[in-house]
């Protein structure tokens, strides 16, 4: 496969440009985006579906300075797909020929059902929850898939969208025939499309989650992931649906999402009722990077391999020194060990595991600041497959390595997001420990350690050095070291 991949997706809305690079086989990280509100589908919906000119000329622009932007990233490979509005349109053949002539970009149209594939595509690679019903409110249609684990089940397509609800109803003042439209379309649902946690794709309902976030006064402000219970934002979405236009710029609706965000959002609170979902979770990720998956896992059946993370494995094959196989090998034993004695549940010992397998990334950047640099990049480098809660734990172990605990300010800070304090203590002490134990390069071979009466006994033949690097552990409350040769 290509090392830098391009996608571009031309949407109802927006067009938008990815460029990926791999960094090892199914690793890889975006290198750069960009994106253009050009509403291809603008008065379409009012001319039979048929593509405005002056839309079409924005659009065919964007393209253009796209292309420019591809070859200055050298790309090897671009996949470009177009989804409601060029599925929709009669008159589509036209811009799709002249894109490839003058281009030589090929635009695949896709149906709703493949849409709504790749959106749960993504949401089941780079989330963290095995089963959801992922929901992608476009311009022109509403995209549903239901995964299990991990696996795709059911997709549907729905006409709905944001900007075809505004041209037929809202532009006419004609909100119950908005929401007539809305129960129709939603009766064709089959009744097995229903998950209580949805999964919220797409540039309507991360606008509406990033406002969530922002009212909330969040320490940690990552759309991707974050998660909020459906009840506690009804009274919200109500004043949403309520205001006018000056009342939504206050609220914090931005300029671009004006006039669709309260079409957007009623699909979507309706959606909420009819599957009686209990949470949404914002996902950064959809239709590009199902795209992307879909060619880059083709034969991995769409999936990773078990417990492999590419954000991982992307910061390690950018920001490692060099590989510590010995350091993680020995500080899963350690904590199997000494779990029970630190009261640590063993739900803890994947996040800490690879904390370890990330500590030494910062030294490529500056050793002398390594933690700090380090605690930078994972907290927004770990961007799939991680909770907010797992992201915060990872990098505060790793930033904190060398302390025995995180500083107080630190824990009040992301309160909402680490483990009860006893228990991030205990997973940083055990941190540190694991670090002076193993994370050297004589004799590591010779390490021994048993755990007898809460006495941590270890024996090793050169204990020179490890002795003075454990000096400041010895005094905790958590377990007694006791090291010989």
């Amino acid at each position: 496969m290509a090392k830098r991949t391009a996608v571009i997706d031309i949407g109802s809305n927006s067009v938008r440009l990815v460029i990926f690079e791999k960094t090892s086989r199914f690793a890889f990280h975006i290198l750069h985006e960009a994106k253009s509100r050009v509403r291809i589908s603008e008065n379409a919906y009012k001319n039979n579906a048929h593509l405005q000119k002056v839309p079409q000329e924005r659009a065919f622009s964007a393209l253009k300075e796209f292309s420019y932007i591809i070859k200055e990233y050298k790309v090897t490979k671009t996949l470009c797909l177009a989804t409601s509005a060029l599925r929709d349109a009669p008159n589509r053949k036209d811009f799709i020929k002249k894109v490839k002539q003058d281009l030589n970009i090929h635009i695949k149209v896709i149906n709703g059902e493949r849409e709504a594939y790749l959106g749960g595509l993504a949401a089941a690679n780079l989330l963290y929850l095995d089963s959801a019903l992922s929901v992608d409110i476009g311009g022109g249609s509403t995209d549903l898939c239901l995964y299990e684990n991990r696996q795709i089940s059911q997709t549907y397509s729905l006409n709905l969208g944001t900007v075809r609800l505004k041209e037929l109803y809202f532009d006419n003042e004609d909100l119950k025939g908005a929401q007539a439209h809305i129960d129709l379309e939603l009766k064709k649902l089959p009744s097995i499309l229903k998950h209580e946690t949805i999964i919220g794709i797409g540039g309507t309902i991360r606008s509406i989650s990033n406002m969530i976030m922002q009212n909330k006064d969040n320490s940690f402000k990552k759309i991707h992931g974050f998660c909020y219970q459906t009840a506690d934002q009804k009274s919200y979405f109500k004043q949403i649906l309520q205001a006018d236009k000056q009342v939504l710029i206050e609220l914090g609706v931005k300029e671009e999402r004006l006039d669709t965000i309260q079409t957007g959002l009623l699909i979507l609170t309706s959606l909420i009722k009819h599957f009686n979902s209990v949470k949404l979770i914002s996902s950064g990720a959809g239709i590009r990077e199902g795209l992307f998956l879909s060619d880059l896992l083709r034969s991995q059946h769409n999936a990773f391999p078990k417990n492999y993370n590419p954000s991982v494995k992307s910061i390690l094959d950018r920001f490692s020194v060099e590989k510590k196989p010995y350091l993680y090998k020995r500080s899963s034993q350690l904590f199997d060990l000494v779990s029970k004695e630190l009261k640590l549940d063993e739900n803890y010992k994947s996040s800490f595991l690879i904390a370890i397998k990330l500590s030494q990334v910062g030294k490529e950047i500056d050793f002398y600041e390594s933690h700090r640099h380090a605690y930078y990049i994972l907290l927004n480098g770990l961007n799939y497959g991680f909770s907010h809660q797992q992201t915060l734990l990872i990098s505060s172990l790793v930033r904190y390595q060398r302390k025995k605990q995180a500083p107080e300010s630190h824990i009040l800070k992301y309160k909402a997001y680490l483990p009860k304090t006893e228990t991030l203590h205990a997973l940083s002490f055990l941190m540190r420990l694991c670090i002076d134990l193993f994370n050297n390069f004589e004799a590591k071979e010779e390490i021994e350690f048993t755990l007898k009466d809460k006495t941590l006994l270890v024996k090793t033949t050169d204990s020179y050095l490890m002795k003075e690097r454990l000096n400041d552990l010895r005094d905790n409350a958590l377990l007694n070291i006791d090291i010989s040769s």
